[in-house]
């Protein structure tokens, strides 16, 4: 896949190629495409590299200058966005607060929040971890349970988080916590920033599928944050935890359709070294599945044109996340199929291939960032104005 944005942002686009071409060498380059949003895999590499992104200063590319970033647009953020994942670089270990948090503090943290945790951030000096979801509150965040109270100059914060990705690395994590004792839903929740290294918190790692501990379950008992960690303000935690998720489901429009894009020429490789190509049924699959990754080129082209030119992003990007979860997992699923009996034959020390760790992977996806059902009742509530699905 090759876009040109234009003249504009020409001398951007060849300076970063010029310095990936420079830096993405020796260990860097033997790690190409290693890691994702649940994927742990080469964690010590690719906080390295992120280290040398910042010496080369390419992290925050739009973040303000007087927080460390470049102060550049938009349209440089997704050129940078789209030539990284062309050079199939590996997967930021600091993801979650570059992509995520960073921009939220950006949106409705204290100027003062923003002095302090953003330049750590772009210095790789901090890593973050996400304390949204509870063992009864994954997709229906609404239903939150962990408590805060404030004492004096503190907020103090019991309960537990589950699925924080990367948790056992994190420095800090922004939590969303029920501040009201009698309300009930999304109102009387706060977002506050919390510090992990307290006797208050522990961060057990859980294993999955594929062998790694990516994803951690966080358990606070009166752990404490000063009354400064609040973001936005006490009470509008939901505001804050709607921010950032939508910043999530937009942040990796482009890294993830070109990963999709290499598999599925990968899945054609495959197919013809087995004849697969031959049979009719498994022709027609694999042509889907061809042309599903071209509607997740078109679907997020269209998005992109929409947020350059300043506009809301229409119903295309909201059902985005569904499409490429679902679709992706029916390409894993055919991949392994075609490799017969070998799909299922791991290495030594449990060691898989790259095409069984993605297949593997996927299943999480209709789940994660908001499950499957969950998107198709917001589609159908929000996008084809249907009637809402009754509520006790």
């Amino acid at each position: 896949m090759e876009l040109d944005f234009g003249p504009a942002v020409r001398d951007f686009r060849d300076e970063l190629r010029d310095w990936l071409a420079d830096h993405l060498v020796g260990e860097f380059a033997a790690h190409r495409g290693v890691g994702g949003p649940t994927d742990g895999a080469a964690w010590e590499v690719r906080l390295a590299w992120d280290r040398e992104l910042a010496r080369g200063h390419w992290l925050g590319v739009s973040w303000p200058r007087e927080y460390g970033g470049r102060g550049l647009g938009l349209l440089e953020e997704i050129v940078f966005e789209y030539e990284y994942a062309r050079a199939n670089a590996p997967y930021r270990a600091t993801g979650n607060a570059l992509d995520l948090l960073g921009p939220l503090l950006l949106k409705m943290g204290a100027e003062e929040q923003k002095k302090r945790f953003l330049p750590p951030v772009l210095a790789v000096e901090e890593l973050w971890g996400q304390g949204f979801s509870e063992p009864g509150a994954g997709s229906d965040l609404a239903s939150v349970r962990t408590r805060a109270e404030r004492d004096g100059e503190a907020w103090v914060v019991s309960g537990q988080k589950v699925w924080t990705s990367f948790g056992v690395h994190a420095d800090w994590l922004y939590v969303l916590a029920r501040t009201d004792p009698d309300s009930a839903r999304h109102r009387g929740l706060t977002m506050l920033l919390l510090p992990t290294d307290q006797p208050g918190v522990e961060i057990r790692p859980i294993r999955n599928l594929a062998g790694q501990d990516e994803f951690a379950e966080v358990f606070l008992s009166d752990a404490r944050t000063g009354a400064d960690m609040v973001v936005g303000e006490a009470g509008q935690g939901w505001r804050a935890a709607m921010a950032a998720l939508g910043i999530e489901r937009g942040a990796t429009l482009l890294p993830q359709q070109l990963t999709f894009e290499r598999e599925a020429e990968a899945l054609l490789d495959l197919a013809r070294e087995r004849g697969a190509l031959d049979d009719p049924m498994l022709r027609r699959r694999i042509i889907d599945a061809w042309i599903s990754v071209r509607i997740m080129r078109t679907t997020n082209l269209r998005t992109l044109a929409e947020l350059t030119a300043g506009r809301t992003p229409g119903a295309q990007a909201t059902t985005a996340k569904l499409y490429a979860s679902t679709r992706h997992q029916q390409l894993g699923h055919l991949a392994q199929e075609l490799a017969g009996p070998a799909g299922q034959i791991v290495g030594e020390h449990y060691g898989l291939d790259t095409r069984q760790r993605s297949f593997l992977l996927s299943l999480a996806e209709t789940i994660y960032g908001g499950s499957s059902e969950i998107q198709r009742t917001i589609i159908g509530e929000q996008v084809l104005g249907l009637p809402k699905e009754p509520r006790p």
